[in-house]
């Protein structure tokens, strides 16, 4: 995610904090201060929000982990200012997992209350409720109560939010991934709108979740819709097959004449006639403006896309392209290059068949 700074690894997994958080971090303690006039109940303020993102953390690795046990990955995870995003490379498709992937986080929040709820027992240093707040009261306890709101709020039934991914999950079990999908998004809108207009009367904070709630539960109904329709094809249906390649030896000057020739962006790069990366508009922009004209393609090409068959379900080659982030892929059969798959070409194909359905029941 832009702008972000990375800030360690757990796990394998790679975690960011967006510079918004710090700014919140920045805006709170001068918030503390302002009231106070301490230094200490300023630090003690923001070093109670760090406390509790630091559960928000172990709330978003508890969903890593456990889609990881599924076979998932998780590129990483970013903290925000209304909380924690888990980029998995997707959601398990077989509903139940699903299930236990969405109530993986609460679960973790459940258990760190419970942790603290016991300590706090053995302790005996649990205080009434109305004795604690923002800034007062055991931070040990505070952050008990806080993480109980968190196991509530995150189970609403708002997709995609924990609970909205279980609602789908159940819901998909007798009514298949993509009408499930169609449900909780819209039940997800809904909860998005009162969401806002709350937010608009008492807390504008919730505006931003609304809106952040909103647009998921659109784009994830989106992709849904886009994996469905790719059921049935095959990679040689939307691969190009009219291209141009470039050899691992042309020099960067030699590939934007090719860019500039036609209306092709990115090159399969071949060495003896085998793919072995792919020279993308971007990284040749980048090495122009680096004054590498006559570098090599081989040293600025991408090597990280894998090849594809042309025989192989075109949903399973996106959901592989998806992970790998990469847009065009060389497409291989009998043992040489015959064709180029672009996320691109694949849209155009499905706008293509859309039409000529519509044309076909327009006829009938």
């Amino acid at each position: 995610m832009k702008w972000s700074l990375k800030i360690g690894r757990l796990f394998g997994i790679d975690v960011f904090i967006h510079f918004t958080f710090l700014l919140l971090l920045a805006f709170l303690g001068y918030v503390y201060w302002l009231n106070t006039r301490r230094l200490e109940a300023a630090l003690a303020g923001v070093g109670f929000f760090l406390a509790l993102f630091g559960c928000v953390l172990l709330h978003e690795l508890g969903h890593a982990l456990m889609a990881r046990k599924y076979g998932v990955r998780t590129r990483d995870i970013t903290l925000l200012p209304i909380g924690g995003v888990a980029r998995l490379e997707k959601m398990p498709e077989q509903p139940m997992q699903e299930f236990w992937v969405a109530l993986a986080g609460p679960a973790v929040n459940v258990a760190i209350a419970l942790v603290l709820f016991a300590w706090l027992s053995l302790r005996n240093a649990l205080v009434p409720l109305g004795e604690l707040s923002v800034t007062g009261g055991s931070l040990l306890e505070r952050l008990m109560v806080v993480n109980v709101f968190l196991v509530g709020f995150n189970l609403l039934p708002a997709f995609p939010m924990d609970g909205g991914r279980v609602l789908r999950a159940l819901l998909a079990t007798a009514l298949g991934r993509r009408r499930a999908t169609v449900i909780a998004a819209n039940i997800g809108q809904i909860m998005a709108i009162l969401f806002g207009i709350v937010g608009f009367l008492y807390n504008p904070w919730l505006i931003f979740i609304a809106i952040f709630v909103y647009l998921g539960a659109q784009a994830e109904a989106s992709q849904v819709e886009f994996q469905s329709a790719l059921d049935g094809f095959r990679v040689r249906d939307a691969m190009m097959t009219q291209f141009r390649t470039l050899s691992a030896a042309d020099s960067v000057a030699n590939a934007v004449q090719e860019l500039l020739a036609g209306s092709q962006q990115d090159f399969p790069v071949l060495d003896h006639d085998a793919p072995v990366g792919i020279l993308r508009r971007n990284d040749l922009v980048k090495a122009l403006a680096e004054g590498r004209r006559d570098d090599a393609v081989r040293d600025v090409m991408c090597r990280v896309c894998d090849t594809l068959n042309a025989d192989a379900p075109l949903r399973a080659a996106v959901e592989s392209m998806q992970a790998q982030q990469c847009a065009t892929v060389p497409v291989m059969g009998g043992g040489a290059m015959v064709g180029l798959l672009t996320l691109e070409n694949i849209s155009e194909m499905l706008m293509v068949n859309a039409a000529l359905e519509r044309s076909g029941a327009a006829r009938n």
